[in-house]
């Protein structure tokens, strides 16, 4: 099994994934500070505390909400049967709440697996906030690139990864995005609901 060594305070601070790199970087360093970790995840948000993921995180009900902002927890699924993908969105906001969810064919976005799913509703969920004319939302998902590709602080190597960060760059002109990362399955209520809506997600009738 792969483990990632993170090196906060050292030689040259990173990711490794090696003992013996890692090892050169804090041996010799007074007040190295280092830790390893089973995820590339895990590894990257002890480097970067803003990106920790929140276990116990209870966002604003809707009566805390102004009228302009919006809460929306996103996630995707893969399906190994049919290789097919899907994403689950709820969200809320004063006065009102919606759910709802999709499953995608094979395509060459399925490579991406249950992220394929999670890009596209965070799409959706922004979609939906600006179309409905909120200014704010608090977007809240598992998967560390949701925030990293659409602003540009992680590599884009897939179409789908590039298209993603496109879309935020056009899309951030009308609609501030709160990005809140949550930890899957830790009986976080509004990523349980979204896992489950992207997990039972079907195809739509013209598929």
């Amino acid at each position: 099994m792969t483990k990632y060594y993170a090196v906060k305070k050292g030689k040259n601070p990173g990711i490794y994934t090696t003992w013996d790199q890692c090892k050169k970087e804090v041996q010799g360093y007074s007040g190295a500070l280092y830790k390893s970790f089973k995820s590339l995840d895990e590894a990257k948000a002890y480097l970067d505390p803003s990106e920790e993921p929140l276990k116990d995180l209870e966002a604003p009900g809707p009566e805390a909400l102004d009228s302009t902002t919006m809460v929306a927890y996103v996630d995707g699924s893969y399906r190994q049967e049919d290789h097919s993908y899907s994403f689950g969105c709820f969200l809320y906001w004063q006065g009102g709440e919606k759910e709802w969810s999709r499953r995608f064919k094979d395509d060459g976005a399925a490579d991406l697996r249950n992220v394929a799913g999670e890009i596209l509703g965070a799409q959706e969920a922004m979609t939906f906030a600006k179309k409905m004319g909120m200014k704010k939302l608090i977007l809240h998902y598992d998967y560390a690139g949701i925030r990293h590709w659409a602003l540009g602080e992680w590599k884009r190597n897939k179409e789908e990864t590039k298209n993603y960060h496109n879309f935020y760059q056009d899309m951030k002109k009308d609609l501030e995005v709160a990005f809140i990362k949550v930890e899957a399955h830790s009986g976080n209520p509004g990523n349980e609901r979204a896992d489950l809506l992207a997990k039972e997600a079907d195809f739509s009738p013209e598929d």
